[in-house]
């Protein structure tokens, strides 16, 4: 047990100094270009251990606020304004992800499925909220305040049959009348399934560190569709500068942004990075993700959450349709979440990934 408590003090330490040290490079007390304390140096200032800052600038390293140069130090590389229009697309740190290393362990998915049957019993031939169950939407809202940092009411989530379909509700929403801007490359079932619901879509080519600056200047479209971690098939994550500048681009001309947050969970990154709902909760962000990767590709179930401005236009556009996933996935997958398995195996699979 004290082993447990010094585990977690040390794990609070360096998150908070990632957190003192993010906030002192947004606000330009580090600006662009500037070199960082040595790690001796900034342990001795903050009273921790050497090990303490280098998880904490390990953390900066991965989400793009700073560069390490060999025999020189760390240096802030986020900036307000970044342009990079003409760099070459080049995959940041990730996980490649095989099937075998990822799988949900499936005598714990046949627990919790049979647990639920015994548990819940007929209520479970119930029909869903058009929404989606309670239970799950308050689970999935406790996940990401603990996990993501995205902190929002049960009734922002929207809970549907994979991320495709939830385009489809986004699309209703949002308007047919607009151009939808796609990453370049991308999935190329996003753009497929925009245009099935009508929509002109405008590909954007991307640069290292997400949507080319000069591309968001040149489209017309007024809905950005982003994949800002490990987009496919190229590999890139977009920086800490990037998803400002993205959250920039929306308030500019009023627009939106799409975060499809897919695989996000597998970073090998101890801590999660940021997500552009997170910078922006309130106006202009609409987060997506699914349970496909990290439970099964057979849970074809998805949520989405609506920032607070777009919750009420939600209830009355479209919030009518009815729930697409049955009431029994929606129970399994609210006690995995809420019995803490699965956020058990995503820690194994990060740690697995990470000796790789």
């Amino acid at each position: 047990m004290n082993g447990q408590r010094e585990q977690g003090r040390a794990q609070s330490a360096y998150l908070q100094l990632y957190r003192r040290l993010r906030e002192d490079i947004v606000s330009g007390a580090y600006p662009h270009g500037a070199r960082l304390p040595s790690k001796r140096q900034l342990a001795a200032d903050n009273g921790v251990s050497i090990v303490t800052v280098e998880h904490a600038y390990a953390i900066l390293c991965d989400e793009g606020y700073l560069e390490p140069r060999e025999r020189s130090g760390y240096y802030v590389v986020y900036r307000a304004g970044d342009c990079f229009p003409g760099t070459p697309v080049i995959p940041r740190r990730s996980a490649a992800l095989r099937t075998a290393e990822t799988a949900f362990p499936f005598s714990v998915l046949a627990r919790t499925m049979r647990r639920v049957l015994t548990d819940y019993g007929e209520s479970l031939l119930v029909k869903s909220p058009n929404n989606g169950c309670a239970e799950l939407r308050e689970a999935i809202a406790d996940y990401l305040a603990r996990a993501r940092g995205i902190r929002v009411r049960p009734a922002q989530i929207v809970i549907g049959s994979g991320a495709e379909y939830l385009y489809g509700l986004i699309v209703q929403l949002l308007g047919r009348g607009r151009v939808y801007g796609v990453e370049n490359p991308s999935y190329e079932k996003i753009r497929r399934v925009y245009q099935a619901n009508g929509v002109e879509c405008d590909l954007l080519r991307l640069g290292a560190d997400g949507v080319r600056t000069d591309e968001l200047a040149r489209t017309r479209a007024t809905v950005l569709h982003v994949t800002p971690f490990h987009s496919f098939p190229s590999g890139v994550t977009a920086s800490a500068g990037k998803r400002a500048e993205y959250i920039r681009w929306a308030a500019e001309r009023g627009g939106c942004i799409v975060e499809d947050d897919f695989d996000s969970e597998f970073t090998l990154s101890s801590k999660a990075e940021d997500t552009v709902f997170s910078l922006e909760p309130e106006r202009s962000v609409i987060y997506v993700n699914t349970f496909s990767k990290t439970v099964a590709p057979s849970i074809r179930v998805g949520y989405m959450v609506l920032p607070g401005t777009l919750t009420e236009a939600f209830e009355r556009s479209v919030g009518f349709y009815s729930c697409t996933v049955p009431l029994y996935e929606q129970y399994v997958l609210a006690e995995l979440l809420r019995g803490g398995d699965f956020e058990r195996h995503l820690n194994r699979v990060r740690r697995k990934l990470r000796r790789q």
